[in-house]
């Protein structure tokens, strides 16, 4: 796959006929059928490090289940980089994860509806110092339970792998692990780094997208 530029914005939108969105079904069906056993309600998007097109991958097949009919609720567990924002034309709510997290503001405030049919966001929301202790809550727990019954699928983006705990803390929430490797950008001792961390909390990785070709 290749990045989709930012300002084409989510190109399974922008352009679901091209070759690139294809790319981008093809992920959403191996996914599918990758477990004959379970079907996956919440997946988590990762890469080793920075760059390498997690978040335009979490964004775009979000998209692609939602052209599906599907309910879908992108969630940006990125909390110290956010950046879904730049995907979509409509603003995001101020409110988010955090304050969710924090009890600040309810479910209700802090969900924002896409341009896109049948996809919301779960923005980051307010900036917090301790964003590792907030995801590792057990109130996120129960907020991603709860979630699961207004939602077909959740996809949560989150930050490098490499540099932060808070993926491992969001791969213990999920069903499954999507790996995204950049060309040229994560080395293979990092890869295996990200593949052993994630076997340490023994979370499933469902497989990897080999990005920016």
């Amino acid at each position: 796959m290749a990045t989709a530029a930012v300002e084409q914005g989510l190109i399974t939108s922008v352009n679901p006929n091209s070759s690139l969105s294809e790319a981008y079904k093809m992920l959403r069906t191996n996914i599918r059928y990758s477990s004959a056993e379970k079907a996956y309600k919440v997946l988590l998007i990762t890469s080793a490090v920075s760059g390498e097109g997690k978040t335009t991958t979490a964004a775009n097949l979000a998209v692609t289940y939602a052209q599906e009919g599907h309910k879908v609720l992108l969630l940006e567990g990125d909390l110290r980089q956010p950046s879904l924002q730049q995907f979509f034309r409509k603003p995001l709510g101020r409110q988010g994860l955090t304050d969710l997290l924090t009890g600040h503001h309810p479910l209700s405030e802090c969900i924002s509806e896409s341009e896109i049919p049948d996809l919301d966001v779960l923005p980051s929301g307010t900036a917090t110092p301790k964003p590792s202790e907030l995801l590792g809550s057990e109130r996120l727990k129960r907020i991603l339970s709860e979630l699961s019954q207004t939602y077909d699928l959740i996809i949560m983006d989150s930050p490098p792998s490499i540099a932060y705990a808070d993926a491992q803390i969001l791969a213990t929430l999920s069903d499954g692990v999507v790996l995204v490797i950049g060309d040229g950008m994560a080395s293979k001792a990092q890869v295996k780094r990200v593949k052993h961390s994630m076997e340490h909390v023994h979370a499933e990785i469902i497989g990897a997208v080999f990005n920016q070709t």
